[in-house]
């Protein structure tokens, strides 16, 4: 895979990396105490108390999109690598592959379905025997109809 990274990117992956180290929270320290003690030499002055103000209001600004872009970047690595696994193993259910694009109501429906994955799993002989929903649900089914013919309803 060919990686041709724009101007942008580059500057973010290095800032990234950089105002994430040792070295920057030492800088950020260390002018945070210079600021404090020159304040005598100030006087405490509206000015000495205005660079402080607009030199972190500037810099946690502009952090906040480079976290978040940084964020995003990570996010959907993440996304990706775990499509991944999903889509390489069989028994898995790809319908949650791109899981990220659905609306709340149709996580917290998942989210239903696998606690019930959850629930069906407790009552498996065999605690590492995995199961999609659909799966888990037709294999409970068969155990139900197995120890009570009388019991077909599907959960």
């Amino acid at each position: 895979m060919t990686k041709k990274i724009n101007l942008f990117e580059r500057f973010s992956n290095w800032a990234t990396t950089a105002t994430g180290s040792s070295a920057a929270f030492i800088i950020a320290a260390i002018t945070v105490i210079v600021w404090a003690v020159t304040g005598p030499l100030f006087h405490y002055s509206e000015t000495w108390q205005l660079v402080i103000n607009t030199g972190t209001t500037i810099v946690t600004f502009l952090m906040v999109f480079l976290i978040q872009k940084s964020q995003n970047k990570d996010s959907k690595a993440v996304h990706l690598k775990l499509n991944e696994l999903l889509a390489s193993h069989e028994g898995t259910s790809n319908r949650i592959v791109d899981i990220e694009n659905l609306t709340e109501k149709e996580l917290d429906e998942l989210h239903r379905f696998y606690s019930r994955i959850s629930a069906l799993a407790e009552k498996e002989d065999d605690i590492t025997r995995t199961h999609s929903i659909d799966a888990a649900e037709e294999n409970q089914q068969r155990k139900s109809s197995a120890r009570n013919p009388k019991n077909n309803k599907k959960f």
